[in-house]
């Protein structure tokens, strides 16, 4: 890696939403929405996968807590939570990161479908065109 990781960076620099031995939470540096905010493993590696059992399980265990600090800080209306895995699924930081996406009423015209978007071709099921 000739530069340096910039969720290794921002897991040591950050205001810390949620951490434990194996994961921390911060607000994204670059929200899609306000409060939009990652839980990224302590460990650098790339894919989910990589992680082991514990790691996985550290990471998902951080979502209560950080829901629970985008509420208070923003009120929003639902989530979306999502993880990349690899550059075809969008992977474009080689750090394993959950996206903790905080969505509000109106942000969307018609949030229907949610993360299935990102296939558009195949998200909109309800129509019969999907």
């Amino acid at each position: 890696m000739d530069e340096p990781c910039p969720l290794c960076t921002a897991a040591g620099l950050a205001d810390t939403l949620a951490a434990n031995q194996h994961a921390v939470a911060f607000f994204d540096g670059y929200p899609v929405s306000p409060g939009h905010a990652l839980i990224v493993s302590r460990r650098h590696v790339e894919h989910l996968f990589e992680l082991s059992r514990d790691e996985q399980s550290s990471l998902w265990s951080l979502l209560p807590a950080v829901k629970e600090a985008i509420e208070v800080h923003h009120s929003p209306s639902g989530f979306n939570i999502g993880v990349n895995v690899g550059t075809a699924a969008g992977q474009t930081v080689g750090h394993v990161h959950v996206h903790v996406i905080p969505r509000y009423e109106g942000d969307s015209d018609d949030p229907r479908g949610g993360v299935r978007w990102v296939l558009p071709a195949r998200a909109d099921y309800w129509s019969g065109r999907g």
